[in-house]
């Protein structure tokens, strides 16, 4: 069984004996959100969940709850599972209210041991007392004040730990708490960070790597260092002057298992640069931008009229927020000569004294 437990501050630590659970204080800070236990959802799982019997939530819970749902769907930036509740016939469920699966300390938990058919989650009521004081959320009060939880945003840190997400590890300081929404520590209104309805990077990070991005055109978090490699083919590699050369590079992901479900992506809609340089030169001079090769994906051609020997290569340089890492592919030689005699074609540039 997997529970999580919410601290007197409001966020969950993990309890578990699984063996390949993550603890916060084991992963590196400021990287995607460490793997909580557990089997992962098919992609694009569509997941039901209802209330449990005799612990429906009240409707200002309910419709907070709902909204997490809908938060983790629209953020997830991956193929991550979707969540949407139904009125019977789901296997998970979520109770508002005793009892529930949470330890004395806690105001939210979870249990994701039935991934992936089914998940269990509770809440408690607005109202609990605790030795630290009593619970409130803050779309339970008639007038919102400091102190109070957002409901939605616990909620959404709840459907983090269902999709697979363990507590984000952060600098000692704290300064990259809104990297984050499954963090170990909530904060109460008003502190930053109390109000969030939307997985963060590092939250989105994780669940790339786990999930992989909804299409090959999507950009890699920013949480995210994702090696990749650019490769070139030139044809023909061997031309006459005033003949065309059609470049095409490919880009990709690397094989490495640290990609995990992100390796060996096509990477779609991005700008690689055609460069050349002169045969043995080291310097490199940008010639164009490849085009997206509409067919294929992650390829990219531009089609040139060389006049002279040169090496060729295609480098891919990432857009700021785009967690991908630089790469240039080899070099590939491409020679340009003259043409005399009979059987020139007829766009060939003709050496002199030719017929």
């Amino acid at each position: 069984m997997i529970t999580t437990l919410k601290t007197r501050l409001g966020r969950s630590v993990v309890l578990t004996t699984a063996l390949f659970s993550i603890s916060a204080g084991s992963t590196l800070a400021h990287g995607p959100d460490p793997l909580q236990d557990g089997k992962l959802w098919a992609q694009d799982q569509a997941v039901t969940y209802q209330w449990r019997s005799l612990q429906a939530p009240p409707k200002w819970m309910a419709d907070a709850i709902d909204r997490a749902a809908a938060d983790a769907g629209i953020s997830r930036a991956s193929r991550a599972a979707t969540f949407a509740r139904v009125a019977s016939g789901s296997s998970s469920l979520i109770a508002y209210g005793e009892p529930t699966g949470c330890t004395s300390a806690g105001i939210a938990c979870f249990n994701r041991v039935g991934a992936p058919v089914s998940f269990k989650m509770w809440f408690r009521a607005h109202g609990y007392v605790f030795d630290w004081g009593t619970l409130r959320w803050c779309e339970g009060l008639s007038t919102i004040a400091d102190g109070c939880f957002d409901a939605e945003t616990a909620a959404l840190d709840e459907f983090g730990h269902v999709e697979v997400l363990a507590h984000h590890a952060n600098y000692s300081t704290g300064s990259d708490y809104l990297d984050a929404v499954v963090q170990t520590v909530s904060r109460a209104r008003p502190k930053t960070g109390w109000l969030v309805h939307a997985f963060a990077r590092c939250d989105t990070a994780r669940l790339q790597l786990e999930y992989d991005r909804r299409t090959f055109r999507d950009t890699f978090s920013s949480c995210l260092a994702i090696p990749t490699t650019t490769t070139i083919g030139a044809s023909p590699s061997s031309i006459y002057v005033g003949s065309s050369v059609r470049f095409t590079a490919t880009l990709k992901t690397t094989a490495s298992t640290a990609n995990r479900a992100l390796a060996n992506d096509p990477i779609s809609g991005r700008t690689v640069k055609l460069q050349r340089r002169t045969v043995g030169s080291s310097t490199w001079t940008s010639v164009g931008t490849m085009a997206p090769n509409g067919t294929v994906e992650g390829s990219y051609v531009l089609t040139l009229s060389p006049t002279a020997t040169y090496e060729w290569s295609a480098t891919f340089v990432p857009a700021s927020g785009d967690g991908a890492v630089m790469s240039m592919s080899p070099a590939v030689k491409v020679t340009v000569t003259g043409c005399s005699g009979f059987g020139c074609p007829s766009n060939a540039v003709q050496l002199p004294g030719a017929p």
